[in-house]
């Protein structure tokens, strides 16, 4: 275990990776203009500016995105930010892991889960009938994918959850919630949050010793 050593370079570089990458979005979002009409920013703002009571008129956003000429690309730019928001979630796992080994096949998921639920957000795009056609698809599916360890799970939603920001246009979202696993993890990680009962605060919350036994 490495947590002897100091998690403020690791921060730093991590938080210099999110801050380059926002800053890169905001110079080219005001340096180009038109750019910034295709960019996967601002999706729920739109989605809460419709102000459409039932599902499938919402659908016609597609029209305007999806289907669109830009759709293509915007699915692109929407994939690819969607792969660098997933990177420092790796550099967390790289970091915490409790194995020597680590699994390659369970990374290579982490990595490629959020561009295939932005393809798939962006297909649905809130249509009803979509949505269950989805449902339909993965439950005629069986996966077969043990876990070695119950945190192993945070990242899979974490996946999830930034392909779905992604997916609908929300990247800023996806970036705060990619920021904010890894930030979490690797600080409760390094204070080993949880692993013993000491301190006069923790024992006067649970109101027992730290060597007392289990009952």
């Amino acid at each position: 275990m490495r947590r002897s050593a100091s998690l403020l370079i690791p921060l730093a570089l991590i938080t210099m990776y999110y801050a380059f990458w926002a800053g890169a979005v905001v110079f080219l979002s005001s340096r180009y203009p038109a750019l910034a009409e295709i960019l996967p920013i601002g999706g729920v703002d739109d989605l809460a500016a419709s102000n459409i009571d039932s599902f499938e008129p919402i659908y016609t956003s597609a029209e305007r995105t999806l289907f669109s000429k830009t759709g293509p690309l915007r699915l692109l730019l929407a994939s690819i930010g969607a792969l660098i928001l997933t990177v420092p979630v790796s550099w967390a796992y790289f970091i915490t892991s409790r194995a020597r080994k680590l699994d390659q096949s369970f990374l290579q998921t982490i990595v490629i889960l959020p561009t295939v639920v932005t393809g798939i957000a962006m297909i649905v795009m809130n249509s009803l009938a979509l949505a269950f056609s989805l449902a339909g698809v993965v439950a005629a599916v069986r996966f077969r994918f043990s876990l070695d360890q119950p945190s192993d799970a945070m990242y899979i939603f974490v996946a999830i959850g930034i392909g779905l920001g992604s997916g609908i246009g929300a990247l800023g979202i996806a970036m705060v919630i990619s920021m904010m696993f890894v930030v979490t993890t690797l600080v409760i990680w390094k204070l080993e949050y949880g692993k013993t009962l000491t301190g006069s605060f923790l024992t006067m919350l649970t109101r027992r010793d730290a060597g007392e036994d289990e009952y």
